[in-house]
């Protein structure tokens, strides 16, 4: 594997050590494929940083770690490279570890490694679990400062919250829908990719009081814990639909839309009613072709661009919530933004 970097810098923007990198370098043996991935993608990263280090004087170091599926994961590298892009002043170093499926385990070893090499931000999107808030509460300790992105830790050690309100959105689905199924006892579909991300359980939590609230006699069956992808929610959604279930509306909360209603289509059913979240590529496509009514948006883009600036100014208190929340947006097949 050619290169023109010092492995100590390999090794940095890859989160690996050096003896690692060595061998991976010089495709020796006993190396995992994620080893080598790691490199291979710490390589890429820094060709393409190379030319904005050289035409700016300060630099810095920010690292963006996310649990989510691979569509939205390419958003997040999107808007994180665009948003580090447009720094004034100030070239920005990003590090990426984005995953479909990130355990407890993982999160918390990439968190310790970027402890120990140091940072000048972190990005995170990822469960809420006590020792995540521990190991939080360690790198504030060490001045390195979190900032949570779309889903948040809130009460913990770190310094900001960046994304939209969710229980606000969760709120507005259940008006959508309450507006959309004119039955007082229909049945809707609740799916979220994890019950451990703070913010899809804020979502739910909101969306379930209004709209028992708005339709007292509406059933609500959840099909949650397929982490977004394609196989875990179709094989979740099977179960309930394999017992004659009729569904009316869906509000989803965490993804694998397309898989949702394929799912559907195989019983025989399509939904009424359909509330998603982001406009991805699947979602615009979904939203197109009339699959889905409603997508619940926000800025990706601004919400990153605000994250990174905090950090990169070093904000010396927490940031209010309100201050960070993003505009919600409700996106039809009528009013698809231009650039979608």
């Amino acid at each position: 594997m050619t290169h023109r970097f010092p492995i100590k810098e390999i090794a940095r923007q890859a989160g690996l050590g050096t003896a690692t990198v060595d061998r991976v370098l010089n495709n020796r043996a006993y190396v995992s494929p994620q080893s080598r991935n790691r490199v291979a993608a710490a390589l890429r990263e820094l060709k393409a940083q190379e030319s904005q280090l050289a035409s700016r004087g300060r630099s810095v170091i920010l690292d963006v770690i996310a649990e989510a599926p691979l569509r939205f994961c390419r958003e997040i590298r999107i808007a994180a490279q665009a948003a580090a892009s447009a720094m004034p002043g100030v070239a920005v170093r990003l590090r990426f570890q984005l995953q479909e499926t990130m355990t407890e385990a993982e999160t918390l070893a990439a968190l310790a490694r970027i402890a120990k090499r140091g940072s000048s931000g972190i990005c995170l999107k990822a469960r809420d679990t006590p020792p995540l808030r521990a190991a939080i509460a360690d790198l504030a300790s060490a001045r390195i400062p979190v900032f949570t992105l779309v889903t948040d830790l809130p009460g913990s050690a770190r310094h900001g919250y960046f994304g939209l309100d969710n229980a606000e959105a969760g709120r507005t689905a259940a008006y959508l829908l309450a507006q959309s199924l004119p039955d007082d006892s229909a049945t809707i579909l609740t799916s979220r990719s994890q019950d451990a991300f703070r913010g899809e359980t804020d979502r739910f939590t909101a969306f379930r009081d209004l709209i028992t609230a708005l339709k007292p006699a509406v059933r609500i069956i959840d099909a949650s814990g397929g982490a977004g992808m394609t196989a875990t929610t179709s094989a979740q959604l099977d179960k309930i639909l394999t017992g004659r279930v009729r569904i009316d509306g869906v509000y989803s909360m965490g993804g694998g839309n397309a898989a949702i209603l394929r799912t559907m289509a195989a019983h025989g059913q399509r939904p009424r009613a359909f509330v998603a979240h982001d406009l991805d590529r699947e979602n615009t496509q979904l939203l197109r072709n009339g699959a889905i009514g409603y997508v619940l948006h926000h800025d990706l883009g601004r919400d990153m661009a605000t994250l990174f600036e905090a950090a990169i100014n070093g904000a010396s208190t927490a940031i209010p919530v309100a201050s960070a929340s993003s505009d919600l947006q409700i996106i039809t097949p009528y009013n698809l933004p231009r650039f979608a």
